[in-house]
């Protein structure tokens, strides 16, 4: 599976492509056989861009639980060094 930048990239060129597509629609001059060629390509293009989408989705939402677990992880191993008092009890007041 590609990077999150290869996907980000995928997906500018897809919709790009989607952009283009559309204008073609809109020139009247083209034949009814372009038109549906237009059309075909279009629904391949959008079916690719929705795999692309989720996929980028996935690769934000993997590497999001990653970083909550190293934090999580990483929080409560300093945490442990201090024993269960020194989480529940207020630090020392020195006057």
């Amino acid at each position: 599976m590609p990077g999150i930048d290869g996907l980000d990239h995928d997906i500018a060129g897809l919709q790009r492509l989607l952009t283009v597509v559309w204008k073609d629609l809109a020139n009247p001059s083209i034949t009814r056989f372009e038109r549906r060629e237009a059309i075909n390509q279009m629904k391949l293009c959008s079916a690719q861009l929705r795999r692309a989408l989720d996929a980028a989705e996935a690769e934000r939402i993997r590497k999001r639980e990653a970083r909550k677990q190293l934090e999580g992880t990483t929080f409560a191993a300093s945490a442990s060094n201090y024993g269960p008092r020194a989480r529940t009890q207020a630090p020392p007041v020195h006057l």
